[in-house]
């Protein structure tokens, strides 16, 4: 068994850093559980300020007393969002921007995967909505904020399973026809592209953004997996990281000097990634964000 931890260390990815965050502001979502978590205790010890963007407060009160508890650094805060709904987005984000005088660090952490067919509060198919639009309108919501905190970081957290997915423009809400993995993947091949976009338009702003794969990572978001899955699953758990493993390429992302100048890439195992080319194809990924932004009411150049 040994042997078997060994190979997964080196494929993880391991990394170490030494580099501080005092007087800078983190926000991560969904950093209540699991990879967002365990991303925000290691930025926490490194002296920044953590907004727990969550939307169940219970539980991100309690990981905000065990994250004081293992960091030292009592500047952790929690604030209500629930991704799902765009009134919830916009109502933390008119907080955020009255409370805060920076923000550094935007993690767009919080996921959900393969879940049952369902819908956001606004109508959109769950996973599309909380995993690309939700954080879309959330980043455009701070980008202001983020461009006065120069130099800024945006770190999207994307998968592997892009490639699973293709954007359906004719159908982006899976009416006509809903399977939960390949709905999971267009979300995930939306936050590559969508960062790709976002990158062209930060250009020479301060502002850097890039996509993470973190790795196949034991969570809870295996939850909603079928029978077949589950039994893969059980096949390659003892090659999979750890959550601590799992969040070292987002923390990577957000601390790493030498990235200070590169913008809209794709990283796993922290160093940069080669994803799909679908996940590159540019045309798509600007039909992509002129739909995003029609949807969600928005005007962004």
């Amino acid at each position: 068994m040994s042997n078997i931890y060994t190979i997964r260390a080196l494929l993880c990815g391991q990394w170490s850093s030494s580099e501080r965050l005092d007087g800078k502001t983190v926000i991560i979502t969904g950093a209540n559980t699991g990879i967002g978590k365990e991303t925000a205790l290691d930025l926490a010890k490194r002296g920044g300020r953590i907004i727990l963007a969550c939307r169940d407060m219970d539980k991100a009160e309690a990981a905000q007393k065990e994250i004081i508890e293992n960091s030292g650094n009592s500047n952790i805060v929690t604030r209500k969002l629930d991704l799902s709904d765009t009134k919830s987005i916009r109502e933390f984000a008119e907080l955020i921007n009255s409370e805060e005088k920076q923000v550094n660090i935007l993690i767009n952490n919080a996921g959900i995967m393969m879940c049952p067919y369902s819908k956001t509060t606004d109508g959109f198919e769950m996973q599309f909505g909380v995993n690309h639009l939700g954080h879309f309108l959330l980043t455009f919501l701070m980008i202001d904020l983020l461009k006065r905190s120069r130099p800024a970081r945006i770190i999207n957290l994307s998968s592997m399973a892009h490639k699973w997915g293709r954007i359906q423009l004719e159908d982006i809400h899976s009416e006509r026809s809903y399977h939960s993995r390949r709905a999971y993947g267009q979300s995930k091949l939306a936050n590559i592209l969508s960062t790709r976009s976002l990158a062209e338009r930060l250009k020479d702003t301060g502002v850097t953004v890039y996509a993470v794969h973190p790795g196949i990572v034991r969570t809870d978001l295996k939850r909603h997996m079928n029978l077949a899955l589950l039994i893969s699953w059980k096949i390659v758990r003892p090659f999979t990281k750890t959550v601590e493993q799992g969040a070292q390429t987002s923390i990577y992302c957000a601390v790493e000097r030498k990235l200070e100048t590169e913008s809209g890439g794709y990283y796993s195992d922290c160093k940069p990634s080669r994803c799909t080319s679908a996940a590159r194809d540019d045309e798509m990924a600007e039909k992509l964000w002129k739909l995003s932004c029609q949807m969600l009411g928005i005007t962004w150049d």
